[in-house]
């Protein structure tokens, strides 16, 4: 079995456009955004080892954030899961599986966490 760098962002929260009733449709929700980032990477890092041998966590955040085209309405929340895991593949090679969980924040009575995982491959 081979070794595995993941890289994580957790709990991130962000407001997007995204929702089916008439309710959500015409304001941001809140959103709770984790994703983890399998990477192909070195088998070691040494002490002196440069970040281009891995990646920079704020790559995540990017996709997470910037990179979610404003003013775009996603009718489901899978849709924004698909477009961060594209993000992150479209943008380096090394990343061989994304994992992004979405926790939709307006849904919670009592504190529970309703949302999705989505996991997404490298082909």
């Amino acid at each position: 079995m081979n070794d595995l760098l993941q890289l994580c962002v957790h709990d991130l929260e962000v407001s997007v456009l995204t929702g089916i009733y008439s309710e959500e449709t015409h304001l941001p929700q809140p959103l709770r955004i984790s994703v983890t980032v399998d990477l192909d990477a070195p088998d070691r890092f040494d002490p002196v080892t440069p970040l281009s041998h891995s990646k920079n966590y704020m790559d995540l955040k990017h996709a997470m954030t910037a990179a979610l085209p404003e003013g775009t309405h996603f009718v489901l929340i899978e849709a924004v899961a698909d477009h961060i895991a594209e993000t992150l593949m479209i943008g380096d090679p090394r990343v061989v599986r994304v994992e992004v969980a979405i926790v939709k924040l307006a849904l919670s009575e009592r504190n529970e966490s309703i949302g999705i995982r989505r996991v997404r491959h490298r082909r």
